[in-house]
This record gives C-alpha cells, sequence and structure tokens, in this order.
C-alpha cells in the first residue's frame, strides 16, 4: 500500500493473491454502523442507569439525566462545560475525518437511505430526486415517510418524556400539549423532507458541508482518486452513477461529497474481474503524508483541549455536593417578636437531592457568634427527598433579639448525620418606630 492512504483493517482490503482474489466492500460496514446509530439513538430513552433515565432531560424538574447524574439548573456550569467538550470535540471529529459524519452516522443519510430503499423495494424509480412509477405505489411510499417521521418525531420527544410515561399518557389521552406539539411538528417536518427534499438536504440547505470546508486541512480524511492512478480508469461512470449526491469523485474535492465510500465500492466491483485493486481510496490529506498528516498543530491544539475540557468535566462531576441547600429571609412573612421578647424570623429553603438514591435529610442552625442560641421550628427534620427533586420549606428561626445583625449557618445533614451542605444567611434586628 502507497504512503498515504488509510491503513484499513483487514476487511476493508482486497486480499490478492497469484491464485485467490477476494473482493471486501465499504457497504455492509456502513449499514451497519448506520444501523447500530440508529438503534442506539431509538434505545437510549429506554434504558435506566441506577433507576434513571440514561440521557433525558427533565423539564418539570429543570434538570438534565445524563449516565446516573442528574444535573439541576443551578448546576447550569456543569451543563455548560458538557456543551463545550461535545463542540470541540465535534470539530476535533469533524477536522480529522472531514464528512465521514454525513455518510456514516448523519440521521439525515440514514433516513434518506431507507426512504429510497423502501421506494425503490416497491418498484419506484428515483430521478431528478422525484419517485417514478405507479400512484398506489408512491402512496405507499407516502405511507412509509409518515410512519417514520411519527416515529423519529416520538424518539425526540423520548429524551424529554420518558417513553414508558410517553405510551402509557398517548393510551389514556393525558400526554402533554407540549409533547404532542413536539412529537407532530417534528414528524411533519421529516415528512416534507423525506417526501420532497431528501438529499437535496445535504447539498443545498445543510450548512454542515461549509462548515467542514472550512476545517478541511492537510490531515483531514478524504476520499479521492488520486492523481496517479488515474491513468488506470476505464471511463466506466459507475463511481458518477451510484453517487447518492450525483458528483463525479474523478474531479477532485468537492463540497457535495459526503464520504460514504459507494463510488469506493463501485470501482472495485468494476476493476475485481481483472483481479485490478480499485481506484479510489480514503487518505488522510491529499499530499500523501498518511496518518502523520494527523499531527499538525491544529489537530493537536484541539485534540489537548478537548481532553482538558474532559478531564475538567468528569473532575467536575465527581466531586458535585450530593445535595444543595439554599436559604433566604421570607420575603412575604415579616419578623415578629415574641411575648418573651425573642425574636421569630421566617426562612424559605430549598433543598435539592443530586444524588441517585431518596434520602432523608434535617436542616440544622449554629450561630457564628458565642452566646447566641438558636432554635429551629418547622419541618426541618425527616425530610425525605427524591433523587433529582428539588422541595420547598418554610421554617421559623428564634433567636434572642439581636441589637445588631446576627450571622447565622444552616446546615443540612445526610442520613447517617453527615454534613453535606452548609450555607450563610442573617438575622436582622427588629427596629422600633
Amino acid at each position: 500500500m502507497k504512503a498515504g492512504k488509510l491503513r484499513l483493517p483487514r476487511f476493508f482490503i482486497i486480499n490478492m493473491t497469484e491464485s485467490n482474489f477476494r473482493l471486501s466492500l465499504l457497504g455492509p460496514w456502513r449499514r451497519f454502523f448506520q444501523w447500530l446509530c440508529t438503534l442506539l439513538l431509538l434505545l437510549i430513552p429506554w434504558f435506566q442507569f441506577q433507576g434513571k433515565s440514561l440521557l433525558r432531560i427533565d423539564l418539570s424538574n429543570f434538570s438534565l439525566h445524563i449516565f446516573g447524574q442528574i444535573l439541576r439548573i443551578e448546576e447550569l456550569y456543569l451543563f455548560l462545560i458538557f456543551c463545550l467538550v461535545f463542540g470541540v470535540g465535534f470539530l476535533l471529529i469533524t477536522m480529522v475525518f472531514g464528512r465521514v459524519w454525513c455518510g456514516w452516522a448523519c440521521p439525515q443519510t440514514t433516513l434518506t437511505d431507507l426512504a429510497e430503499w423502501f421506494s425503490r423495494m416497491i418498484g419506484l424509480k428515483l430521478k431528478d430526486n422525484r419517485l417514478q412509477g405507479a400512484i398506489w405505489k408512491k402512496t405507499l411510499a407516502h405511507l412509509f415517510f409518515i410512519l417514520l417521521s411519527l416515529l423519529v418525531g416520538a424518539n425526540l420527544v423520548w429524551y424529554f418524556v420518558a417513553p414508558q410515561r410517553f405510551f402509557s399518557e398517548l393510551a389514556s389521552g393525558s400526554l402533554h400539549i407540549g409533547a404532542w406539539i413536539s412529537w407532530l411538528s417534528t414528524a411533519v417536518t421529516v415528512y416534507l423532507d423525506l417526501a420532497l427534499i431528501r438529499r437535496l438536504m445535504c447539498s443545498e440547505f445543510c450548512p454542515y458541508g461549509r462548515f467542514q470546508t472550512a476545517l478541511a486541512d492537510q490531515g483531514t480524511l478524504t476520499l479521492h482518486l488520486p492523481a496517479e492512478e488515474s491513468y488506470r480508469c476505464i471511463e466506466c461512470d459507475s463511481c458518477v452513477n451510484t453517487c447518492p449526491m450525483g458528483i463525479d469523485i474523478r474531479e477532485g474535492f468537492q463540497i457535495e461529497c459526503i464520504n460514504c465510500g459507494r463510488c469506493l465500492d463501485a470501482c472495485r466491483k468494476v476493476m475485481a474481474p481483472g483481479q485490478q485493486p480499485g481506484l479510489i481510496h480514503y487518505n488522510f490529506g491529499t499530499e500523501g503524508q498518511g496518518v502523520k498528516a494527523l499531527f499538525n498543530p491544529r489537530v493537536l491544539l484541539l485534540s489537548v483541549a478537548t481532553l482538558v475540557l474532559l478531564v475538567i468535566f468528569v473532575f467536575a462531576i465527581g466531586n458535585r455536593q450530593v445535595a444543595s441547600l439554599k436559604v433566604s429571609v421570607s420575603h412575604t412573612v415579616s419578623a415578629k417578636v415574641l411575648k418573651d421578647g425573642q425574636l421569630a424570623t421566617f426562612f424559605n429553603a430549598w433543598v435539592n437531592n443530586r444524588g441517585t438514591q431518596p434520602a432523608t435529610y434535617r436542616i440544622l442552625a449554629r450561630s457564628k457568634s458565642e452566646g447566641a442560641p438558636l432554635t429551629l421550628k418547622g419541618q426541618t427534620s425527616k425530610i425525605v427527598i427524591e433523587p433529582g427533586n428539588n422541595r420547598k420549606l418554610d421554617f421559623v428561626l428564634v433567636t434572642t433579639a439581636p441589637d445588631s445583625p446576627l450571622p447565622v449557618q444552616f446546615v443540612l445533614t445526610g442520613p447517617a448525620g453527615e454534613e453535606v451542605a452548609i450555607t450563610d444567611a442573617q438575622v436582622s434586628p427588629v427596629r422600633s418606630h
């Protein structure tokens, strides 16, 4: 194999000897990868880790469920770090693998492949991105598009409403109007895409191809016919006829190419009878450096940034508090001086269980000044909260009426009496009028 060509696994290579010639194609592996990605998207909402969804946004509790962890809105910084990891990592993947994402993993490509496969299976032909054939066959194809669109729309909703709850509320007619709107609007959008747009989305509307062009460098994986191999081309046009985007790979890199590898397979099939390898290859860059082309400043810088952000995210998740406590003086009930001269100050508290199991908490109060006894009245003990849930509590702090602001510390203790969260507050003296 010449320098500069991607060294693919053995099952991707034509094994050629004097007495044996075996042709291996990328098509089956691409379809396997597409199905794997599709099944993951469909099944992830169904899976649970420690009793919680593997990945779900819970709008009712303003929280994100991610691999057993529950991030509430007050932990937005963790979500921002996660978005940075995802964004920088996506840039890195794009810079290294180019538009292989488009041809091998993008849901748009997978849905279009599935729609075109079904259309051909029932005897329809595709010409200029339009279905050609009998009316009843077109009707059957559109019914398939509708069912597929409803599944895609429901799958999106499952990342916000657990699928078990979705089907239960759907059967009972109690599904929230927001879920209905999201489901049907997504389904209509996907249907219009499958019925009218399909490949035009990749060539005309999707911004990713243009975005990827700006990121491509000398190390980006590309699919092309090397100049030194062009003399062997027999001008059969198989690569052009099989290309879903309708481009000619022999004309060099083109923004419409989705790196699906169909032209590579077509060329291999044509050259196989003459026991010749295909002319089209995946290569890192176009300068013949091979994998070495990846060792350039842009790729290395993005790799380091992705790794650093990932370490920060994992460290932040691993060291986050298992519970949080927020306390503030009530704005609806004023402090009162009791008959014995003590001061009753009304507080609101919010307790959040960030763990993965139900827990029982207790709120304690301690003065930051000596000689200031504190008494709590209200529901400050046996506070049971489900994982990921937030609970508001009201209680009263009774203390000797201070002459100046009295700093107070509230402590949240866990099931074993351990301190899990601490917050500061202040008791203000009551001014006589």
